[in-house]
């Protein structure tokens, strides 16, 4: 959850109208006026806040090189047909702008979620100027929106009408778009955390009663020694293994924040690491129906890593929006959808072992056992402007205990390359 506290304020009330008098040379006559006919125009957008910073370019032109690795992986260093080379570049290109849309947008609904309420300030910089400013929140629904309209567009690029793999798309597509409309229910209603468990489970019966594919898991190569077989079945177990996997994709990110561009950076990350590993699996192998999955995998993880830059670049450190509840749903959704429609739902999870780590660092103050504030954040100094870490159990406290007092920025990116750190002993 976002390092934000949450201030409401009532709304003024719409002043009466006035009567108006008229007065003639010999008698003086009083005149009520009627009441003017109410309209239905909505008067402008105004906002007494200042507009939020502009994005920052700089990053996203750093990460943008990551781009090209990328294509020499799919048009040199493995030989994929051109018919599906040809459907990841049109999805990439569409993610562009995709990206191009939500870094219009998010000024925009800034302005709107501001003019409702749905605002914050930050904690971690509570004592300073910073503090005292205004952070719209929940701007995790317009990378949602976006990334839901690029994805249904691709389709008519990429699936016929009797495509086998329509039905799963669509559920998939369900799944997010009903994980999305939780999620932004939990930043109006603040939900308790009992609820939020259960929220992923109702969000993924679309797929899971879509779902037609085979039950099996391919055991990671790192594994296969210590399990003694490669290829696992696992029957009606699957399914249920899908559940909980999307239950723990959600609220695993939900959980691991509370500073300025984690929760986005480290989807960013978890992303183009899916993607990679999808390239890759494609080069490697020779099944159609086998590269098939994965590329309808990079169909729905491309669009996730575009809209998200487009939000780090306002995410990012000093942060100008907050993401929401909205986003972490919408993020952890889309990419336990994607391991489980790409059959490497089990690799996905080696990809979110830090999450893994913070969620059982999490678990004794989730259930109870100790006592758990309603923002386990570490404390700030407005002074030296560092953090400094707390009992509570989780990674980012647990950074701070073992390696000293950090910069919020710092800390960000020694948690972002812990997340790469796993990826390189793959």
């Amino acid at each position: 959850m976002a390092p934000r506290k949450r201030i409401s304020k009532t709304e003024p009330s719409s002043p009466e109208h006035p009567s108006s008098s008229s007065k003639g040379n010999n008698n003086v006559t009083t005149t009520v006026a009627a009441a003017p006919i109410p309209t239905h125009r909505k008067p402008p957008l105004q906002t007494n806040d200042p507009p939020i910073a502009p994005p920052k370019w700089g990053l996203i032109l750093k990460l943008s090189l990551f781009s090209i690795p990328y294509a020499y992986l799919l048009f040199y260093h493995y030989k994929i047909e051109p018919e599906l080379q040809r459907s990841v570049i049109i999805n990439a290109g569409m993610s562009v702008a995709g990206f191009l849309v939500t870094v219009k947008l998010i000024p925009v609904a800034s302005k709107y979620v501001l003019k409702r309420n749905l605002f914050g300030f930050d904690i971690n910089k509570k004592g300073t100027p910073q503090g005292n400013v205004k952070v719209p929140e929940s701007l995790g629904i317009v990378v949602a929106i976006v990334y839901l309209v690029v994805a249904i567009l691709f389709q008519y690029f990429n699936f016929t009408a009797d495509s086998i793999w329509l039905v799963e798309y669509n559920a998939a597509l369900a799944c997010i778009c009903f994980m999305t409309l939780l999620g932004f229910v939990d930043d109006v209603l603040d939900v308790p955390w009992r609820v939020k468990l259960v929220l992923p489970s109702i969000a993924a019966l679309p797929l899971l009663m879509a779902y037609a594919g085979h039950t099996t898991i391919v055991i990671p190569k790192p594994l296969v020694p210590h399990v003694g077989m490669e290829v696992l079945d696992l029957g009606w177990i699957y399914k249920l293994y899908m559940g909980l996997l999307a239950v723990f994709c959600t609220n695993s990110i939900n959980i691991h924040a509370g500073l300025n561009g984690l929760e986005v950076g480290q989807t960013v990350v978890i992303a183009t690491a899916i993607v990679v590993h999808n390239i890759m699996q494609i080069g490697a192998s020779s099944d159609p129906e086998y590269k098939q999955a994965h590329a309808f995998s990079i169909y729905l993880a491309q669009p996730l890593l575009a809209t998200s830059l487009g939000l780090l670049s306002y995410n990012w450190y000093p942060s100008s929006v907050f993401v929401g509840d909205t986003f972490t749903y919408f993020a952890g959704m889309t990419m336990a959808v994607v391991g489980i429609l790409g059959h490497f739902s089990e690799t996905l999870l080696i990809f979110f072992l830090p999450q893994v780590l913070n969620f059982l660092m999490s678990l004794p103050q989730l259930f109870g056992f100790i006592p758990c504030p309603r923002h386990r954040l570490p404390r700030f100094d407005p002074q030296t402007g560092l953090l400094t870490g707390t009992k509570d159990g989780t990674l980012v406290n647990f950074f701070l205990r073992n390696l000293g007092r950090k910069s919020e920025k710092a800390l960000c990116i020694y948690l972002l390359g812990f997340q790469l750190a796993f990826y390189n002993r793959l």
